[in-house]
Order: C-alpha cells, then structure tokens, then sequence
C-alpha cells in the first residue's frame, strides 16, 4: 500500500514549466495572475526574480526555471504568477501555464532522480488517465 494515497482525494493545480506537467495542492495555492513587472532585489538568490506589489503586500517571486536548473525560460502571454502560502508567508513562482484543477486516480513515490532534478523536491508522481504529473514539495523548492 503507497503511504501518499492521503492525497488521493486532494485536488491539485495543474501547471507547466518547461512542457513538463506539474501540480501543487490547491489549498497551498493563494492566488493565481497574470505576469507583471518584477521590481529586482540584487544580491539575492539567483532564482529569486524580485518582489511584486500584490494590492498593497510585498510578495518576493521565485523563477521556478532557474530554482530546478531548467533552461530555456521564456515569459509569454500564458505565464502565471501563483502566489502560494508557504511557512505562513506569501511567495509568487513563476510557471509557465496554468492548465486546470485535478484530481489523481494513483500517486506513486518519485524515483531517485527526475527530469534531472533531486528527487528530494518531490512528493510524488500523480496519474490521471495517460499523464503523469509531478507533484512538487514546495516548501522544499522554496527554502532549501
């Protein structure tokens, strides 16, 4: 029996970085808009784009491209901002496209190693139908 069928009955966020699938837990998820302009804080980390004024509140976004070593990023008109809570504070990542809320019918442990990234960023892998969809740890992705 898989120890991650607690999130069977979970509905998840479905996005794409890089045309791979990804999803996070939709409680984690605050808030989703649409690409905006980025004000820079120099000397952070390199994955941290800057900060955005959300109706008032500072929120840093975090280039999920560069924080899981993929190239090639490119913003256009589907690129998101999901504002998600994470250790009680609001952090927007940058996602490629947002696709739609699912559900998983099976969600298996992630291998070792996948699409090059440490499997430690990963809660598992979710299948709905013929996709597999990874689903991230993203206070992991986040702070680590």
């Amino acid at each position: 029996m898989n120890d991650l069928n607690h999130l069977i009955d979970i509905q998840f966020i479905s996005y794409e970085l890089a045309n791979e699938k990804y999803a996070l837990k939709i409680s984690d998820v605050y808030e989703i808009i649409r690409m905006q302009q980025i004000t820079p804080i120099h000397n952070s980390r390199v994955f941290l784009e800057g900060v955005i004024n959300l109706r008032g509140k500072i929120i840093p976004v975090v280039n999920l491209h560069k924080r899981l070593g993929l190239v090639n990023y490119v913003t256009t008109k589907a690129t998101r901002i999901v504002v998600v809570k994470s250790k009680e504070e609001m952090i927007g990542i940058i996602v490629d496209k947002v696709n739609q809320v699912v559900k998983f019918s099976d969600i298996q442990p992630p291998p070792e190693m996948v699409s090059g990234v440490d499997g430690e960023y990963f809660e598992g892998l979710g299948v709905t139908g013929d996709k597999v969809v990874s689903l991230l740890k993203i206070d992991v992705v986040l702070y680590e």
